[in-house]
């Protein structure tokens, strides 16, 4: 079983709309991944059914016994975030979980509970398993619930004794997308022909080089710029990184997300092609 993780290093370069394709060319070899957990948007182009449901809990905030208190006010007084009220309450949106308070407290009265910070799914989509969640508003620690969700990707994969884990990764190149690349067999960076997207290729790259992870480069729309494009190329020729394909600007595959199905089913000719010859390259 290899795992593939699809990346950009910024948003909007089409990662989702390749890795639909490329269960879909896998045949229901594989189980998908979306670990792009504060945005995940695999499931509106593979057509799913969850079947199952999982609270995801890794932040603590602080509660106060309000009859062991003894209204001293140094928590308030030393709270840097202003999380405790003056009816010595704490507020959760401000408390970041650090435990400050529940150490200083003189009569033991803060207690740090931990709190649903989301949920995880396994659905039934029309590419195979997928393995997504759902990380709560202004929650932390996307990086633990990423390693969760891949964790029971692999589970899946060897219990089916699938060939493949297909990774949706998210965006940049912070902890979430260090998640989701932890292990992997191979990277394939997803660009555009944008001065940003020449940009974000780079820094991504150097994540996946620092992580001794071999990559391969898709440059998605490369017709609209093809100066920026030929820079890429160069770019990959120096770094010594293969280049997997490129791909056209084509309205198919707006139409397949409103379709909600992968663009490779939907659309063919030219795009079916070269999605295809990516997805031998990346195999």
């Amino acid at each position: 079983m290899k795992q593939i993780a699809v990346i950009s290093g910024k948003g909007g370069t089409g990662k989702t709309s390749l890795v639909a394709s490329f269960a879909a060319l896998a045949g229901e070899k594989a189980v998908l991944v979306d670990s792009d957990v504060d945005a995940a948007n695999l499931s509106l182009v593979t057509g799913s059914e969850i079947f199952e449901e999982h609270e995801f809990r890794a932040s603590k905030v602080a509660v106060i016994d309000q009859q062991k208190c003894s209204e001293c006010d140094l928590c308030r007084e030393l709270c840097r975030f202003d999380a405790i009220e003056s009816s010595y309450e704490v507020d959760p949106i401000s408390c970041e979980g650090c435990g400050f308070c529940s150490y200083i407290c003189p009569v033991r009265a803060i207690a740090m509970m931990e709190k649903r910070s989301g949920s995880w799914f396994v659905s039934k989509t029309a590419c195979g398993l997928l393995v997504h969640a759902r990380l709560g508003i202004a929650e932390e620690n996307s990086g633990k619930l990423v390693s969760k969700i891949r964790e029971r990707g692999r589970e899946l994969a060897e219990s089916e004794k699938l060939e493949y884990v297909i990774i949706d990764g998210p965006p940049g190149i912070g902890c979430p997308v260090i998640a989701s690349l932890s292990g992997v067999d191979q990277a394939l960076i997803v660009t555009e022909p944008t001065v940003s997207g020449v940009h974000d290729l780079k820094r991504v790259f150097d994540v996946c080089r620092h992580f001794d992870i071999p990559a391969s480069v898709c440059i998605n729309r490369y017709d609209l710029s093809e100066i920026q494009s030929n820079i890429i190329e160069e770019y990959c020729i120096g770094q010594g990184i293969p280049l997997a394909g490129k791909i056209p600007l084509d309205r198919a595959f707006v139409d397949a997300q409103v379709a909600g199905m992968p663009v490779v089913r939907f659309a063919g000719g030219q795009l079916l092609e070269r999605i295809s010859l990516i997805w031998d390259q990346v195999k």
